[in-house]
């Protein structure tokens, strides 16, 4: 027998073998998307990046007309199930949050890129001032704050997502548990974006000095790492940090930084197009349940 079905909680990562044997096909389609996503899940370079939002958007799409669909809605509108799609409203305004803050680190990080390359382009083969640098990194120190921030208060709303079908219909609880897994993925992708963002995934903990430590010990600003783990945004943090440290470049530097600034740039705006999809797409998903709320 299934341990999960001795558990009289569900959770909210519930996979497909808990719904019944023949789900509507639009449960079967949002399931098949979570599977594509899983799918790319280990992967973290941007462009697997840029798939998994894509992913998302398709995913969302698809769970906005289950919401529409009338079996659903009636289902939904019970008095009974008010308590769940309150869990769903909550759910909606955390993604809401976490595409905004999303945005908002992409947008900063290229409005600095784009300043820094307007003043590499005038000054090329001279010295970098020193303030100049300080500046893109006292940007990208914001930017990780407010992500860090974002992944803690990941960890407490994480345990609460999870229900007791008590004496439901199947057909609600298998909508209502495809539902919070579509939204538990999602924030997954989430944390796997903003950690991208921040450049975590490239650095190993023995890397993660202090800017102070960092100027301490110049010879050791590079950390040893492997090429295929850095992304975009951890080699233009490292390089600008190493530019930090000696105000100065070389014309071969120089081009090198430029060419790490122009991928970064893209792979910002890459992000920010997508984002910006999911972003109405979410909304639309919030309406959806506000009007079930309310039907």
């Amino acid at each position: 027998m299934d341990s999960s079905a001795s558990n009289p909680k569900t959770s909210y990562h519930a996979r497909s073998n808990s719904l019944p044997s023949s789900p509507h096909p639009l449960i079967a389609q949002v399931n098949e998307y979570l599977c594509r996503l899983r799918a790319s899940e280990a992967t973290s370079s941007s462009s697997s990046m840029s798939h998994n939002i894509v992913g998302l958007q398709d995913l969302h799409d698809c769970v906005d007309k289950l919401l529409l669909l009338p079996l659903s809605t009636q289902s939904l509108a019970q008095q009974q199930q008010e308590k769940w799609v309150n869990e769903l409203l909550d759910g909606s305004l955390r993604l809401l949050d976490l595409c905004n803050t999303a945005k908002d680190a992409l947008l900063q990080t290229k409005e600095c890129t784009q300043e820094l390359q307007s003043i590499m382009r005038r000054r090329r083969g001279e010295s970098m001032l020193g303030s100049e640098v300080r500046k893109f990194l006292n940007s990208r120190k914001v930017v990780k704050k407010a992500i860090n921030k974002a992944l803690g208060n990941l960890k407490g709303a994480k345990d609460k997502c999870t229900f007791s079908p008590s004496e439901a219909e199947n057909e609600v609880v298998a909508l209502f548990s495809i539902l919070r897994e579509a939204e538990a993925f999602t924030v997954t992708v989430f944390e796997s974006l903003l950690s991208f963002i921040s450049g975590r995934n490239a650095q190993s903990k023995s890397c993660r000095w202090s800017l102070v430590s960092k100027l301490m010990y110049s010879k050791r600003v590079a950390c040893e790492e492997e090429e295929t783990h850095a992304n975009e945004f951890s080699k233009v943090d490292a390089a600008l940090l190493s530019v930090f440290m000696t105000s100065k470049l070389d014309n071969k530097h120089v081009e090198n930084l430029q060419n790490q600034l122009e991928h970064l740039e893209m792979c910002t705006q890459d992000f920010e197009d997508g984002l910006e999809c999911l972003f109405r797409r979410l909304i639309k998903t919030r309406v959806s349940l506000l009007n079930v709320l309310n039907h």
